[in-house]
């Protein structure tokens, strides 16, 4: 099990985190990017998870830029509703400063990773782009893509995204690829949020399954 903590941005923000350790030595280090309702048990459980595979990991509060300690595990409307009031005061580009704290933090342990579900998608991209000191990337339906497209990645990565996603068009999964025909964009027989178990309706444990493995895999050969 791993601990909530304190993480200071560079312009002296500070921020909550959940931080988790590997039993024995560290092959390396991810920073894990929750979906739009922050450190909920999804994204703690799946800090643990890497670390039980052996990675140092640190999910840093995203969303406390807005509103500190804001955490939900509402999937309804009423939960829809105050993501949608949240995001009117958010700026992307206000993420990247934390990300390359929480990326520093954990630092001691070799190479770091980031990976992300839903918005921790998206913003997986914009910090593969901006390097943040990062040596691989690993999102999960990251929505907007429009908004990253034109932000080359200057790291290794690799998507994922559900066929069945409502909220992102095949073609613009499509347009991905064809900026990019080196990323490895990798479709599923799913919908959006297909990763989460606490959303039954979304959850598909074939396709988590399938891709945990692939970002393991990938983590494997750029981190250890």
């Amino acid at each position: 099990m791993g601990e909530r903590i304190k993480l200071t941005s560079g312009d002296g923000f500070t921020f909550n985190a959940y931080r988790a350790e590997p039993a024995g030595k560290a092959k390396g280090a991810v920073v894990l990017i929750h979906e739009v309702w922050g450190l909920n048990n999804f994204v703690r459980s799946e800090v643990d998870r890497y670390a039980g595979e052996g990675y140092v990991t640190v999910a840093p509060a995203l969303m406390d830029r807005i509103e500190p300690g804001y955490e939900s595990e509402d999937y309804g409307p009423t939960g829809f509703a105050k993501i949608g009031e949240l995001l009117q005061g958010f700026n992307p580009a206000s993420t990247l400063p934390d990300v390359e704290a929480a990326v520093a933090s954990v630092t001691e342990a070799g190479k770091v990773g980031i990976t992300g579900y839903c918005f921790g998608g998206a913003i997986s991209w914009r910090s593969a782009h901006a390097g943040l000191g990062l040596a691989a990337a690993s999102g999960y339906y990251g929505g907007g893509v429009p908004n990253y497209i034109g932000l080359a990645p200057q790291i290794p990565i690799e998507m994922h995204f559900g066929d069945n996603d409502s909220g992102i068009p095949l073609e613009q999964i499509e347009a991905l690829r064809q900026a990019y025909p080196d990323v490895p964009v990798y479709l599923y027989p799913a919908g959006h949020g297909f990763c989460n178990f606490d959303r039954p309706s979304s959850h598909d444990t074939a396709s988590s399954k399938l891709a945990n493995e692939r970002t393991l895999a990938f983590f494997g050969q750029h981190l250890v």
